[in-house]
Parts: structure tokens; C-alpha cells; sequence
């Protein structure tokens, strides 16, 4: 793998200018393309007493989470809303199609843990720190394998979940669904498997997401499709951004009906990291916004929404009475 700065070509490891982007961004770099970075919810969670989403809708407790991705640099989309650096940003270009890690999932899980430790140190002086939760986010048990990039172009992802369950964590993927094979080959499922389904069509599809080979539209819908095959609870996740994807219902409807998650998410677009780049912060939707979206996805699918978090502008839809806890949900 090359980068490339204008005419000129560096080899890895990356280039300082993105590598101390990242580590502005608070970013732990982890072997060569892993990283673990801490989420807001992680802060709310043990200072303000705030937890994620997800904690709401399933249980997972926010102070117990790691948020990670073995596939830091490269990803087969390079979407408008994405908070992640792309290839061509800050005059860098690199082959993000090919991910190179040779970390092995031993290797990642272990810093992983490590990255963990560094970023909860920093509570230890802050007078607001929730002092029981503070000692139980000494012992993760959640990862979200979400961080940015996308994790099947990391070859062994089935052994990297594998070893997070043997260690006693619960994984959500979040994945393009461009690469159907990876998906139906792994080893292990996850916890919970999220497929990000943020066009109603192709041609949203390749304006927003803008997909960098030819039959991805094609292999998103081969991964909708496969949904009903796995064990474990499946979600669409909508990425909502306003004046591109929020119309067309019906046709996220007939997409959804092929798929038949387990869960709906419509989460409204942030502003945040390198997707300020791309997009205006008009770009956003309000949480009504969101919920309309959601009521009207609902009325033509059969879902109902279960929950919501107006904080976060998200809106869960399921068949379900309530979601299914996989976390151990505690405050």
C-alpha cells in the first residue's frame, strides 16, 4: 500500500499529517490500521451520568464500552456523511480497497484492552467522576466494532469476534454490507450484526455513498438478503441527511421487507470529524425529522417504534414489543 501527498509517494506507516490528525481526534492507534477511539457516551456515561443509546434500546452499559475498528484507513465506500478520513483529504491519497493489517486478533484484542486503560486514567482527577462506575469500566464488556472504516477487509474478523466473546465482551458490528461473502464466511457472528442501509435506491446510493467499485448497490442487496440467515439480532441503521436520503419511504420499505432485521435504527447525520469536509451542518435533521421518517417507514412496513433517544436523534423500529437485552443494562 502507497500514499500519495501530491506527486509524491510515502510508504507506511501513514503520513505524520494524518497520523496527528487522528491523535487530535483522540484516536489510540493500535499495530498499523486498528484503532480505538472514546466515545462521548463513554464520558457522559461516567461523568454526568448520561448513557448512550444503546443502553436505552439494549442494555449495553455506555461505561463499559470499547469503541474500535480493525480497519482504521479503508473502507469500499467513501460516504459524504462519514466522520472518517478519506483518501484525498488533506492532499492524501492511498488504495483503501486493500486493508494490509497484519495485526493479529490477539495482537488487537490486547490493545484494545490496553487503549481502554489509557483513556480511563484520565478520570481518575476529574471531581465528577461517578467513582462505582469509574471501577467497572475497568472491565469492559461491550465492543463496537463501529469505529470507522469497514471491518470486512480485515481477514481474520471471525477470530477477532471470536476472541472478544472469549473474553467475556459482546460485540455489534456495523458493516457496509459490500462484501456478502465475508459476511456469510465468518467464523463467529457478533452479538448483534448492524448493516448501514443509508439510500432508498441506487442512484442516492452512489450519489451519498459514493461506493468505490461498480456492483456494491448490488452486494448491499445480496447482504439484505442474507439478514435472515444469521442467529444473532440484525439491524438496518439508516444514517439520515437531510435534502439527500430522507424521501423515497416506500423504497426503503421494499428493502427492508428483503432484509427483515431484527431492528430498524433512523439516526439523523452528525456534523463531526472529517465529514465537516463534505457536508454543511444544515445537513443534519431535527429529531421530529427523524421520527417522522420513522413513523412513515413504519406505516408502510409492519414495524413499530419501540423507543427513541431525542438526544441522539434516534428512533428504533422493530417487530418487537421491546428490545431484546443483550447488555447487562445496569446505570
Amino acid at each position: 500500500m502507497n500514499c500519495k501527498s501530491g506527486g509524491d509517494v510515502l510508504q507506511e506507516p501513514f503520513p505524520s499529517p494524518l497520523l496527528l490528525a487522528l491523535k487530535k481526534q483522540k484516536y489510540h492507534l493500535i499495530g498499523a490500521n486498528s484503532a480505538v477511539k472514546r466515545c462521548k457516551w463513554l464520558y457522559e456515561s461516567i461523568v454526568n451520568n448520561r448513557p448512550c443509546y444503546k443502553q436505552k434500546f439494549y442494555g449495553i452499559q455506555s461505561h463499559r464500552c470499547i469503541q474500535m475498528t480493525p480497519s482504521l484507513h479503508y473502507c469500499t465506500q467513501q460516504c459524504l456523511f462519514c466522520w472518517r478520513a478519506q483518501s484525498g483529504d488533506m492532499q492524501l491519497r492511498w488504495d483503501e480497497m486493500h486493508n494490509p493489517n497484519k495485526d493479529t486478533p490477539e495482537q488487537i484484542v490486547a490493545g484494545c484492552f490496553s487503549a481502554q486503560e489509557k483513556i480511563l486514567s484520565g478520570y481518575k482527577g476529574n471531581e465528577k467522576t461517578n467513582w462505582r462506575k469509574f471501577q467497572e469500566a475497568q472491565r469492559p464488556n461491550q465492543v463496537a466494532i463501529s469505529l470507522t472504516g469497514e471491518p470486512t477487509l480485515y481477514e481474520p474478523l471471525g477470530d477477532l469476534l471470536s476472541l472478544f466473546h472469549q473474553k467475556g465482551l459482546t460485540t455489534f458490528l456495523v458493516t457496509n454490507g459490500n462484501l456478502p461473502q465475508k459476511l456469510a464466511g465468518l467464523t463467529q457472528e457478533p452479538t448483534q450484526l448492524y448493516v448501514s442501509l443509508c439510500a432508498p435506491n441506487k442512484e442516492t446510493y452512489l450519489t451519498l455513498c459514493r461506493p468505490q467499485f461498480s456492483t456494491a448497490w448490488e452486494k448491499l442487496n445480496e447482504t439484505l438478503a442474507l439478514l435472515s440467515s444469521f442467529r444473532c439480532p440484525t439491524v438496518t441503521r439508516m444514517t439520515l441527511v437531510k435534502g439527500y436520503n430522507m424521501s423515497a419511504v416506500d423504497e426503503y420499505a421494499k428493502l427492508v421487507k428483503k432484509a427483515q432485521p431484527t431492528y430498524i435504527e433512523a439516526k439523523a447525520y452528525m456534523h463531526i470529524g472529517f465529514s465537516n469536509l463534505r457536508l454543511g451542518f444544515e445537513r443534519m435533521p431535527l429529531h421530529e425529522e427523524v421520527r417522522e421518517f420513522a413513523q412513515t417507514l413504519a406505516n408502510q412496513t409492519g414495524y413499530r417504534i419501540i423507543n427513541e433517544a431525542p438526544e441522539s436523534r434516534v428512533v428504533l423500529l422493530s417487530r418487537l414489543e421491546k428490545p431484546l437485552q443483550v447488555g447487562c443494562g445496569g446505570s
